[in-house]
């Protein structure tokens, strides 16, 4: 009889499962729900919120959705999320069994995501310097802690534990009063140093900083511990893996060559390469290196660049169209036809001399950084030439951060183009082979996501 390996992503605005086959690594069941979890009405300004109670909801019914038969014989679960975040609950009553075989969230903070703004470069300078070679933040989860500590001391005082939304789903599963954490989302936090795989206590606790939060860590590829009950007819005691960052494991499932690049947009956007064995970080952070170096496997690393400006660049201009219309009296029911028609201008447009700047969000290396439009003339207003220079200006900005010289130098011959926002639009690749080609080939794939890259990291390393 066959045996699966579920992989679950919980992402930023949907939660994927897939179940793979155990020995083949062939994905045999897949489903993806949105989550809707956003809470639209945050008490302060810049920030970025989850329902956590939500996205648990849609977990379940996402796990629900695959074949009963084959949830029977899983004997392993991979679990990797969106990193950065923070959520926080309490260590003995953070999750409720008692309607069935799965659980509901109890006693648990909203997510504060990673998109969460209110960490300012005046809130960021303040803070003591890490020992570690990656910067802080605004939206990192030992940052969010020190605004928290700050303007609102009284919300940390309700909870006991705190890590990233998919430890709190592994340590849900497996029953456990503390958070493991992996170097991974460990290192997405900041104050993490990844030589010795070990917090800042000294750095933290000199700055009153409660360091009884933070996680337990543990290797990445190592299993967290057993689910404590049946799990939607998953038996008890199937072994969950410690949660995964959701970028290393979508570039797990496709990087199969150190001559490879992975080019992913989603939400947000990363070009990265994996760094040659041997590799060692700087000692000290580099706030204005559009590069970062994060924690992979087995002690080796990619260099990244990590934009925050992707897909939400795109969808943030859906959005203000959608709002234009609605103003003139025209109602939109359905906004991905917005997606449609636009992509399709953006093709029939093949060439423009628009220029959009689409840093909405400024970048980390840059966080002070706008969006702009330039070289406009009265020729090239048209939906065509701005669809297709927001395309353009997307990849323009990671070549920036990530130029092709640095890919060259490190033997890059193939970029995998992948991520929901690069396989649903033809004008996004046409530009990414447009910023590549010649050099580097380019070929995408629509298969690889997070979700089975944590399920195919469980079957070779657990």
């Amino acid at each position: 009889m066959s045996k699966y390996v579920l992989g679950l992503d919980v992402g930023t605005t949907s939660i994927k499962a897939v179940l793979i086959e155990h020995g083949s690594k062939r994905v045999v069941a897949q489903h993806s729900v949105e989550t809707t979890s956003d809470i639209d009405d945050c008490k302060e300004l810049q920030a970025k919120e989850q329902d956590t109670g939500q996205i648990i909801r849609t977990l379940n019914e996402c796990i629900a959705f695959l074949p009963r038969d084959k949830r029977q014989n899983v004997v392993g679960i991979g679990v990797s999320g969106q990193m950065h975040g923070v959520v926080f609950w309490k260590a003995k009553s953070a999750c409720d069994w008692s309607t069935g075989d799965f659980f509901t969230a109890k006693d648990s903070s909203q997510l504060i995501t990673w998109q969460d703004g209110r960490c300012g470069t005046d809130f960021l300078s303040s803070l003591p310097k890490p020992r570690s070679h990656l910067s802080v933040a605004t939206g990192f989860g030992c940052a969010t802690i020190f605004w928290y500590m700050k303007h609102r001391a009284e919300f940390l005082a309700d909870f006991t534990v705190a890590g990233t939304i998919q430890d709190y789903v592994v340590s849900m599963l497996c029953g456990l009063e503390t958070c493991v954490m992996t170097a991974q989302n460990a290192a997405s936090w900041g104050y993490f140093n990844t030589a010795t795989s070990q917090w800042n206590v000294d750095i933290l606790k000199s700055a009153g900083f409660p360091v009884h939060l933070l996680p337990q860590c543990v290797a990445s590829g190592c299993v967290a511990g057993g689910t404590c009950r049946a799990w939607h007819g998953i038996p008890a005691l199937t072994p969950v893996g410690a949660a995964l960052g959701d970028f290393q494991c979508s570039v797990y499932s496709c990087m199969t060559a150190p001559t490879d690049a992975v080019l992913n947009i989603s939400t947000s956007a990363q070009l990265t390469y994996a760094m040659p064995g041997g590799f060692k970080p700087p000692d000290v952070p580099q706030p204005m290196s559009s590069v970062s170096h994060v924690p992979y496997f087995d002690g080796s690393y990619l260099a990244v660049a990590a934009s925050l400006n992707g897909g939400n660049a795109m969808a943030t201009f859906v959005g203000m169209l959608g709002a234009w219309m609605n103003e003139l009296g025209v109602e939109i029911s359905d906004p991905s036809g917005l997606y449609e028609k636009l992509i399709c201008r953006a093709l029939s447009q093949e060439n423009t001399d628009l220029t959009v700047r689409p840093t909405l969000l400024g970048e980390r290396h840059e966080p002070r950084a706008l969006g702009a439009v330039l070289d406009i003339s009265a020729a090239n207003l048209s939906l065509g030439h701005v669809t297709r220079a927001l395309c353009r200006g997307i990849l323009d900005n990671l070549a920036s951060m990530m130029p092709a010289a640095s890919l060259r130098q490190a033997g890059v011959k193939r970029v995998i183009g992948t991520g929901s926002a690069l396989c649903r639009n033809e004008a996004l690749r046409q530009e990414a082979e447009r910023t590549f080609c010649p050099q580097h080939a380019v070929e995408y794939s629509e298969h690889v996501d997070s979700a089975a890259g944590v399920a195919m990291v469980f079957c070779d390393r657990v």
